[in-house]
């Protein structure tokens, strides 16, 4: 009779073995780390940097005049563009901030501000897909499947990598969260903001559904066994398992009845705008989830603006555009932050805050900026980062990287070294070699670590 690794370690040993196997799926950190948890504000389509947290004065000279620039988007017709926005200095730091992100700049001496990231591609889908999991093509791990697969949840009965959007995803698709070749119990799970946030849960305990999982188990444990314990068969069974246990925990977790009406209000809550409303929403339960032990969270904004292509891609428009959208987030992120650390929660939560790509320093239309790689802005706070710092520049114009440049790989190394994750060693065996999150490539910035 063919039996399944997983009953193999059960039965031998008195079951010893299957012991060990359980913690090694717990996972366990290389060293000690700064930070347990993430929390990634990704912030679709591509953010101005020169309007939001990269300041370009020589633009303002410049507005206007033809504009001679070497990339995909070059022609005859471009014109520099000054920001829209004015900029003051925030923290002990003086860390320059757009009027647009009002709320943001009072947490300016949390921030560990990236003036120097820098992409490999332009274009919306390959961007995201490369920002989440290194490669520009689908079929590898993103960030979160890598730290869930690395240090597993805290928490056995919630997933240890979730998803929290709107109903839609951003270019890329469900590429961006995908647990690749890692096992699927590595995916990421979705919770809508509106409506029900995760289907299929229903209150445990009652005798029609214990006898449901009972049927269930029991068919899926001779499946496993005719297949010889197959890993998709084991991470299907793992997956329902995890359902199972969920529905006594994700309800409560993400019910946010106990809630303080000051902390409501503090996310936005009370917002009379539907999308800011709905945004605060899954910033707090962001919170409740890594205070529950989920060790990976991801929020995604509402796509105001339809299509595919993320909702900060304003190729035109750029003022109605850009302010609608930190509108709908600033206040949300800035609450996270406070939140977090008012519980005592951010010195152990790393929280990023990044969108897949800049804009450009020059427009084709007067009226908005297109896509670009060269040279942009993201943010961290908390879980071992620099507070209060300003990393690396772009050129005066914003067009190139040219100080301390940080790759999308040496992103990657350095958040897998506050959560005490040596990137070299945190490998998976596919394709007939050990394979990592930046591969060949990335190096820890220690000069972020606080």
């Amino acid at each position: 009779m063919k039996i399944s690794r997983r009953e193999l370690l059960r039965t031998a040993s008195t079951g010893f073995g299957y012991l060990a196997f359980e913690s090694m799926l717990a996972g366990a950190p290389h060293f000690a780390p700064k930070a347990k948890n993430v929390i990634f504000c990704f912030m679709p389509g591509g953010v101005g940097h020169m309007d939001s947290f990269d300041p370009k004065p020589k633009l303002a000279e410049l507005d206007g005049k033809a504009a001679v620039l070497e990339s995909y988007v070059a022609g005859p017709k471009r014109k520099w563009l000054k920001s829209p926005w004015a900029f003051k200095q925030f923290g002990q730091a003086g860390l320059p901030v757009s009027e647009i992100f009002p709320h943001i700049a009072s947490v300016a001496d949390e921030l560990t501000v990236i003036r120097s990231m820098k992409s490999e591609f332009p274009l919306h889908a390959r961007a995201n897909i490369f920002l989440h999991t290194g490669r520009n093509f689908g079929g590898f791990p993103s960030l979160g499947s890598w730290v869930n697969y690395g240090l597993g949840s805290s928490n056995k009965n919630l997933p240890g990598y979730l998803l929290l959007n709107h109903g839609d995803n951003p270019p890329g698709g469900l590429e961006n969260f995908s647990n690749g070749f890692l096992p699927a119990t590595h995916q990421a799970m979705g919770v809508r903001a509106a409506g029900v946030p995760v289907d299929n849960i229903v209150p445990a305990g009652a005798d029609l559904q214990g006898a449901k999982m009972a049927a269930v188990r029991e068919q899926d444990q001779q499946f496993l066994a005719a297949t010889a314990g197959a890993d998709a068969v084991e991470a299907a069974i793992a997956n329902f398992e995890m359902a199972y246990r969920m529905q006594s925990l994700a309800p409560d977790v993400l019910n946010l009845d106990r809630e303080s009406e000051a902390t409501k209000k503090l996310y936005g809550l009370d917002a009379a705008n539907p999308h800011k409303k709905a945004y605060g929403l899954q910033c707090l339960r962001a919170r409740r989830l890594v205070e529950a032990g989920v060790r990976f969270v991801e929020i995604t904004p509402p796509n105001l603006y339809g299509g595919n292509n993320g909702t900060w891609d304003q190729h035109d428009k750029l003022r109605e555009g850009h302010e609608t959208n930190a509108m709908v987030t600033d206040q949300a992120v800035t609450a996270l932050i406070k939140d977090l650390k008012s519980r005592g929660l951010l010195k152990d939560t790393l929280v990023i805050w990044a969108g897949e790509f800049g804009r450009t320093p020059d427009t084709g239309n007067g009226d908005g900026r297109d896509h670009h790689p060269f040279g942009f802005t993201i943010w961290m706070a908390g879980g071992g980062a620099k507070a209060g710092l300003i990393y690396g520049a772009t050129d005066e114009i914003g067009n190139h990287a040219v100080e301390n440049v940080m790759t999308v790989h040496d992103l990657h190394a350095t958040v897998l070294h506050l959560l005490g994750l040596d990137h070299a060693k945190l490998t998976y065996r596919f394709g007939g070699r050990d394979v990592t999150l930046p591969d060949v490539h990335g190096q820890v910035v220690r000069a972020l670590i606080g």
